[in-house]
């Protein structure tokens, strides 16, 4: 990867980041006792056939490209740490839009089916800052 354009390098990244964060779910799921998927939030919105897993994982990875392409504009105007810069910005990302679960809760097309429990809630948050800060780790490791 270190032969890759910085950017190129980024935007790799952020795709790896978010597959790292879909292989945590499940895991976290067990943890948290609670049923909340960010994969299934994505995918379930368009399907709830057996195609909403390919899709949510594909618009949860171009989700991470494009994070992975602000991370690297935002790090070389910056002096900080690429590292931390990646964390940081993750959690902050987490922090901005947790409150949007309350929408989801009540407007998803899908929502109360498996993957889909309640967003807006003290698990799913525990969730969500253990997911997000995965991907700014892996986001700070791999493009840095």
């Amino acid at each position: 990867m270190k032969r890759m354009h910085p950017r190129t390098r980024a935007i790799g990244s952020g795709v790896a980041g978010t597959l790292a964060w879909s292989a945590l779910e499940p895991i976290d799921k067990r943890v948290f006792g609670h049923d909340y998927s960010d994969v299934a939030v994505l995918g379930k919105a368009f399907t709830r056939g057996r195609g909403w897993l390919p899709l949510g994982l594909a618009i949860h990875a171009l989700n991470g490209a494009v994070f992975g392409l602000a991370y690297y504009e935002i790090a070389r105007r910056s002096r900080r740490d690429g590292k931390r810069l990646a964390l940081e910005l993750a959690l902050l990302e987490h922090l901005v839009l947790f409150s949007l679960g309350a929408v989801v809760d009540r407007q998803h097309p899908a929502r109360g089916r498996p993957g889909l429990a309640r967003l807006f809630s003290v698990r799913a948050f525990g969730q969500a800052t253990l997911r997000h800060t995965l991907f700014g780790v892996v986001l700070g490791a791999l493009a840095d």
